[in-house]
């Protein structure tokens, strides 16, 4: 928002209350009404209005209070976002950031717990982060805003009270690239967001029992590392994919044989 004045955030909460998880506290004060915006609760309404803004130059960061909510507004972030460059024959982008919180864990009930990254990942023209470390949520977060795509962008609530060192001189985390986050020999765990943290908390237990894992992080899941999986399925010959959501229909059914 300082680089770029064509960039603010929209969303239920997120300006005067500095947003449900404070991922936002401090924006109004710092840069004002206009690109810190407070939104009615009406999702479909304030989303639409971001993709309008991303169509006409802008660089909207819409955020969802709960992914569980997007689901309010799916005919803008499917129908419109997600197919504008393919309708207008690659002459038109929408590079809106969607923010969202997904995953359990907190009690929340239901309408509040859901893991629902499978849905946007089966969506054509959606990029979909879900990052595990304060580094990578501030190095994506950068390259989600500066993409030409619409990026939905996926925060585990039970990730907000990890703590990480984060650089501060400007650096950037692509899309698309996973992590290694340790490395192993005898069985790869490929996994994402607060899952990445379980994994390598297994990790550290079967060390113990004399067997070594290996932990990549996807970090983006689209666009996706395929190197970086095959290459770590190829050294260990056996691998296992973590995450939270369903088991069928879920993201790892994309990775499983």
């Amino acid at each position: 928002m300082e680089r770029d004045p064509l960039v603010f955030v929209m969303g239920e909460g997120i300006a005067a209350r500095g947003g449900s998880y404070k991922v936002t506290d401090g924006l109004l004060k710092k840069f004002g009404p206009e690109p810190a915006i407070d939104t009615p609760l009406a999702e479909a309404t304030f989303t639409g209005a971001g993709v309008g803004a991303a169509l006409v130059g802008a660089r909207p960061v819409v955020e969802i209070l709960f992914v569980d909510f997007t689901t309010i507004p799916m005919d803008m972030i499917v129908n419109q976002a997600a197919k504008y460059e393919f309708m207008s024959g690659g002459q038109g982008r929408v590079p809106v950031v969607l923010r969202t919180q997904g995953g359990a864990g907190n009690g929340i009930a239901a309408q509040h717990s859901q893991s629902l990254e499978a849905i946007f990942y089966h969506i054509p023209g959606l990029k979909l982060v879900m990052p595990s470390s304060p580094y990578d949520a501030c190095g994506l977060l950068k390259s989600s805003i500066r993409d030409d795509n619409p990026v939905i962008f996926i925060e585990h609530k039970l990730l907000y009270t990890t703590k990480g060192e984060v650089p501060e001189q400007e650096y950037f985390v692509p899309l698309g690239s996973a992590d290694v986050k340790r490395s192993g020999d005898d069985v790869t765990l490929i996994t994402y967001s607060y899952m990445t943290l379980k994994c390598l908390e297994a990790a550290q237990l079967l060390e113990k029992e004399g067997i070594s894992v290996e932990v990549v992080d996807l970090r983006s899941l689209k666009p996706l590392d395929k190197e970086t999986i095959l290459s770590s399925a190829r050294k260990t010959g056996k691998v296992i994919v973590v995450h939270e959501a369903c088991k069928r229909g879920g993201i790892g059914s994309v990775y499983q044989p």
